[in-house]
């Protein structure tokens, strides 16, 4: 188990620019499935989960190539060619047991299902913040007209049919990865389908422009409402990943708490919604530069209150509302504010229970219940000290280092493979800032 060794109180100053969309990366690089023609995709992270997916694409036949872009070889550009599936590959043990530790491999689903008539499939692994139902997926599959099969003896179920057609859906959630999967499974149903309440995440939409440019007929793109006429193929074609909006956040939170003046480079400001706002709630100021944002020294920050004068509350939404991926990081952020804020967590059920290693770091930190907690700022009265913890997920992860980075002494997180599932490189770019992070394997 890796972990990082952290010497903190240093500032941090310089530019940084985010990678591309972990989210976006793991929908689009499934929906290379799709043709059998070359898909290019630039600006693929390399971290841990995606690079476990493209790697998944490889076992089961398809044709990866990084790209060399203007003769300079860049690892972060591939091409996809999925022309010669291997189908038994494709219902084997080893392949249903590489599924089951990345949950990204669930939205190979819909483009098997699609293509190929059928897919088997368990219970995918990822982070262990609480229970993240498949329910949407299989309902939405089977309104096409697909059926399940549980293969006794294998803990896996078989989803199959001879042909999906198009219908009307109302989905019990707003799902991004249940969404995804879904419109890539109705591209090739008879007829026209019609998804309601359907995420509408700027990451799908960057999905639906993708697969348009396969040649799919998708319309609604960024709303809640899509239709889908069904096509007979798909076509290769050419995308780029926007960049990651959570690490996005995580770098203002991170230059908030221990900045000296940082600019965070090309973030496609129209596509990070509330996220620079959620921030200002806490009191944290920025400056939107172009496509870039630069955050300056902050000495205090202060939490704003509502018109009537009520504690500051900020809960994680579905798309258009907060990303609860940031909520993480926005409660390491909090306690050195000057001012309190209830933190309401309502969509996973485990991802607060970080906090007990801030309160051991000195944070002033009440947890109600597993889905909401208030933070009490310290106004940077009072340094959080160093200490020894592990990462439990990949944002809990980088909340932690950036609480190991804001604090006085020396810490050390363990379980960093959690991080490295989301953040490529991150402690040679947050070193190249001026912090003190060694990675201990």
């Amino acid at each position: 188990m890796a972990s990082f060794i952290i010497e903190g109180g240093t500032p941090l100053s310089g530019e940084i620019t985010p990678q591309g969309a972990k989210n976006e990366a793991l929908q689009v690089i499934c929906a290379t499935l799709l043709t059998n023609e070359e898909v290019t995709i630039h600006n693929i992270p390399d971290i841990r989960d995606v690079n476990n997916l493209i790697q998944l694409l490889k076992d089961i036949g398809v044709k990866v190539k990084r790209k060399e872009v203007r003769g300079e070889k860049r690892e972060n550009t591939y091409s996809f060619q999925a022309d010669e599936l291997d189908l038994k590959y494709l219902e084997s043990d080893e392949f249903v047991h590489k599924c089951a530790q990345l949950r990204g491999s669930v939205l190979m689903i819909g483009p098997l299902l699609a293509r190929m008539g059928k897919a088997v499939i368990t219970k995918p692994g990822g982070d262990k913040i609480g229970r993240r139902r498949l329910d949407t997926h299989f309902l939405g599959f089977e309104k096409l007209g697909a059926k399940f099969n549980h293969i006794e003896g294998r803990d896996v179920y078989e989803i199959a049919a001879k042909k999906l057609k198009g219908t009307y859906m109302l989905l019990d959630e707003a799902s991004v990865t249940g969404t995804a999967n879904i419109i890539m499974a109705a591209v090739f149903a008879k007829g026209t389908t019609t998804i309601y309440n359907a995420a509408c995440e700027p990451y799908l939409q960057q999905l639906c422009h993708l697969l348009n440019s396969m040649g799919a007929k998708i319309s609604g793109i960024a709303s809640n409402l899509l239709t889908i006429e069904g096509v007979d193929h798909l076509h290769g074609a050419e995308h780029k990943i926007l960049p990651d909006m959570i690490e996005v956040g995580s770098f203002i939170g991170m230059a908030a708490m221990c900045g000296d003046g940082i600019r965070i480079k090309d973030v496609s400001v129209k596509d990070l919604g509330i996220i620079p706002d959620a921030f200002r709630r806490i009191g944290v100021k920025m400056k939107i530069e172009g496509d870039d944002i630069f955050i300056p020294k902050q000495r205090h920050y202060e939490v704003q209150s509502f018109i009537d004068g009520t504690i500051m509350t900020l809960a994680d939404a579905p798309w258009p509302g907060l990303t609860p991926d940031l909520i993480s990081v926005l409660i390491v952020v909090a306690t050195q504010a000057r001012g309190s804020v209830l933190f309401h967590q309502k969509m996973f059920e485990s991802r607060l229970f970080f906090v007990d290693k801030l309160i051991d770091m000195g944070a002033q930190i009440i947890l109600c219940d597993p889905h909401r907690a208030v933070v009490v700022g310290h106004d940077r009265k009072i340094t959080l000290r160093g200490g020894r913890m592990s990462s439990p997920d990949i944002r809990a992860g980088i909340a932690l280092l950036i609480a190991a980075m804001s604090s006085k002494g020396t810490s050390r997180i363990d379980n960093i493979e959690q991080i490295d599932r989301g953040y490529e490189n991150i402690e040679a770019r947050l070193n190249a800032l001026g912090a003190k992070i060694t990675r201990n394997d």
